[in-house]
């Protein structure tokens, strides 16, 4: 998709007042970078913040062993690729159990509160592959969760796309949301078992996607704290934000099968920073500002009013080796940058007082040096060949249309993409060539708002290895394009009902 422009969940919880007394807040850790922040170093920088709850997307040891002895409680994940062993075979589930759960259960070890079967199986993208294994894989870990004897406090749950129930187009209201027909019966199978074993349904809500695309789509709606010209009238209920919107839509849909009153926690949300002309810091911000203190209200939604909803925000870090598929927004999801520098402050406690978030501690950088175009280079004509390489294996989103480097000139452009290709590659001379090209300078050649970056250390780096469990991630292109789809068609429910 064209605009500017996978992963691990935290909540936000401590001893204070607001949002975080709750526990209701979180984040999405995605660890899809090029190069990334030792395990250690992230979980402190949850600490530093007050994060008292993370969820990640499998149950990689070494960033297991980055939570273990910090108290965190996390929700680690059965990979989407796993879910067809899992359901058929109880031993399987018995193992993985073992493995992944009991393994950490020890003093100073880590402090497992779920364990997501799967991230979004019931995609309309994925047609259907996983729809029969999905729910048996739910049941199979559960019931090894209970037999294991740690039942009582961790439960299986299944991060769920918004995809999987909408309105009518006859009547494109909340009130009337149910179901997709061909997962109706799945969906009612599994929420009955998570209505007995005691968890929540999860589910990911996108309000940015409403706009992403769609020029027509009234932009306070995304917010919480506009003014919109009509709100959306539905049985006497004023509707004046998509996320409440669709939020009741599922509650509907929850009540048609008769299981109205399950608990429902919001497994992504978020607004992206650069990647697509609304993605930018200042919408993000206020995203942020409207999303935290209406839940240190506890306002919850029309249809459940004064709920604590439990929310896990996306995400914590910008991710630049993501699936640019769906769009280029796809990498600058992150609350912090890469390297673990905060964005904007936030309203954490829901109190009307934002403040900049901590940073990471004890970053460790490369060389302050950068690879740009040379001025003085006669191969001109072979620029654009080798800017369109740097770019294949580097992160260049932030230079497209109304991007945090949209405005730069055709040298700039070329340097931006020689530059990252260049870090990308740990600083190694060979990177910064391009047939004679580019040159090491030592003078920063960033020009607000947009940054020339310096990446981490070596010892700090993780390679980029092939995503065997994309299907499992959010950011598997499928998954965001479908996040789209959804999002387009919160859209048309606004449109149709304003009009």
């Amino acid at each position: 998709m064209a605009g500017c422009a996978a992963v691990v969940a935290v909540v936000l919880a401590a001893a204070v007042a607001g949002a975080r007394a709750e526990g209701l807040v979180g984040v999405n850790w995605g660890t899809m970078a090029t190069r990334r922040l030792p395990p250690k170093v992230m979980a402190r920088l949850l600490k530093d913040n007050g994060f008292n709850k993370v969820k990640i997307f499998d149950a990689d040891e070494t960033t297991m062993m980055g939570l273990a002895g910090t108290g965190i409680e996390t929700m680690i994940a059965v990979p989407n690729d796993m879910l067809a062993a899992v359901a058929a075979d109880y031993r399987r589930a018995k193992d993985w159990v073992k493995m992944n759960v009991t393994k950490y259960d020890f003093h100073g070890g880590v402090n497992i509160k779920f364990v997501a079967i799967g991230n979004e199986p019931f995609l309309t993208a994925y047609n259907g592959t996983y729809d029969n294994v999905t729910v048996p894989a739910l049941k199979n870990i559960q019931r090894a969760l209970d037999e294991a004897g740690h039942g009582s406090a961790i439960k299986a749950t299944v991060p769920v796309n918004a995809d999987v129930y909408d309105s009518p187009a006859s009547n494109p209201v909340p009130s009337a949301g149910k179901f997709r027909d061909d997962v109706a019966a799945t969906i009612t199978d599994m929420v009955g078992f998570l209505n007995h074993s005691g968890a929540p349904f999860s589910v990911n809500i996108y309000p940015f996607l409403s706009l992403y695309g769609n020029d027509d789509f009234p932009i306070d709606y995304a917010f919480f704290d506009g003014a919109p010209p009509k709100p959306v009238i539905d049985k006497g209920i004023n509707y004046t934000n998509v996320f409440d919107a669709n939020f009741d839509t599922l509650v509907s849909a929850l009540d048609k099968i008769g299981f109205g009153t399950l608990p429902v926690i919001i497994g992504e949300v978020g607004w992206p920073t650069d990647g697509d002309k609304h993605a930018t810091v200042p919408y993000a911000e206020r995203f942020y500002a409207g999303l935290l203190k209406r839940l240190a209200a506890r306002q919850g939604t029309p249809l459940r009013p004064h709920t604590h909803i439990e929310v896990y925000l996306f995400g914590l870090m910008d991710e630049d080796a993501k699936s640019v598929a769906p769009g280029n927004f796809e990498r600058h999801w992150g609350i912090f940058t890469f390297d673990g520098r905060p964005k904007f402050p936030l309203d954490l406690r829901g109190n009307g007082r934002p403040v900049m978030p901590a940073g990471a501690r004890g970053v460790q950088y490369l060389p302050r040096q950068w690879c740009v175009l040379n001025p003085n280079a006669t191969n001109t004509t072979k620029i654009a060949d080798n800017v369109a390489y740097a770019c294949s294996r580097a992160d260049c989103t932030p230079l497209g249309y109304a991007c945090s480097c949209g405005a730069l000139d055709a040298a700039k452009n070329a340097s931006y993409a020689f530059n990252a290709y260049y870090q990308a590659q740990g600083q190694v001379p060979a990177a910064c060539d391009f047939q004679g090209l580019a040159f090491i300078t030592h003078k920063d050649v960033s020009q607000p708002p947009c940054n020339f970056s310096v990446q981490i250390t070596e010892t700090h780096a993780t390679a980029v290895t092939t995503n065997t469990t994309a299907a499992a991630d959010s950011s598997a292109p499928d998954a965001t394009t479908t996040r789209v789809t959804v999002a387009m068609m919160m859209a048309l429910l606004f449109v149709l009902v304003l009009t």
